[in-house]
């Protein structure tokens, strides 16, 4: 009786093992170094992220919700989703402007490319016309029960997927430079605030732009007046960031602020201090 020859499987290839409680700290490491691989691949320097709710509805969409909802019912709700659908059209024009700068900058690398949280809503609408500049962008999803898979505009080997919220969340940070804050829900907030602790507590070097996109509902969301009148912050601390109301405006503080950026790495690369 001749014995069959046994081969083990690695470790690696067990998924059984991978998917253990014990091979946790592996899939964190993991979740750190496939996404560095990738930026090294494409040579990605930094990103522009844009936060917002999924359910933001282009105006397409919510123009097609009025009007079914006029022969059926909820054309409040439809009519509140077409008011909201001005904030996808924003963020989708932001998008298109600052990946058309980006691409003109005389910088041997990717600079400045467009990130999202890789979903629905304003989110795809950034990937999207992201992609219509022939720009590469970026979308860093996650793994949820309720949520659908990532939108089909992200750059193909940019396209990330996440389990754990902290990676992700360091993720979005470790390449950021501009942060922009449309409307949303939990998440933006969360996103949005410890964004806002991080520079807060100079826990990063360079604090990357936060830009509060529609006095309309953050000073209605978020009364940091409240905050600085009872003294939980300081009243330097609203400098953390910065309000805006219009796609020109938002454009024109983020391109001087990244110019001027740009032009300081360029100075101390000159002077021997950074290497870029």
């Amino acid at each position: 009786m001749t014995e069959k020859p046994h081969q083990a499987v690695k470790a690696y290839h067990s998924r059984k093992f991978m998917e253990s409680p014990d091979a946790r700290p592996v899939r964190l490491l993991s979740q750190y170094l496939e996404p560095l691989e990738r930026c090294e691949e494409h040579n990605i320097k930094d990103t522009i992220l844009v936060f917002d709710s999924a359910r933001i509805k282009s105006r397409e969409q919510a123009e097609a919700m009025v009007v079914a909802a006029r022969q059926t019912e909820g054309l409040e709700a439809a009519e509140k989703a077409l008011h909201m659908s001005h904030y996808y059209e924003d963020a989708r024009q932001l998008a298109h402007r600052l990946t058309e700068w980006s691409k003109g900058l005389n910088d041997p690398g990717r600079r400045f490319v467009i990130c999202s949280g890789g979903g629905q809503g304003i989110m795809k609408g950034a990937n999207r016309r992201a992609s219509e500049a022939k720009g590469e962008n970026m979308g860093l999803g996650i793994s949820l029960p309720l949520e659908e898979d990532n939108n089909p505009f992200i750059t193909c080997r940019l396209d990330c997927q996440f389990h754990y919220f902290f990676m992700r969340k360091f993720w979005f940070l470790f390449l950021a430079k501009a942060l922009m804050m449309m409307p949303g829900g939990v998440g933006t907030m969360d996103e949005f605030f410890e964004s806002l602790t991080l520079g807060q507590t100079k826990m990063i070097k360079k604090n990357p732009l936060i830009v509060l996109y529609s006095s309309e509902f953050w000073d209605e969301v978020i009364n940091f007046d409240a905050l600085v009148r009872f003294g939980t912050i300081s009243a330097e601390d609203v400098n953390l960031f910065y309000r805006s109301d219009s796609v020109d405006d938002a454009f024109k503080y983020i391109i001087n602020q990244l110019t001027e950026y740009v032009a300081g790495q360029y100075v101390r690369l000159a002077r021997g201090k950074v290497k870029v």
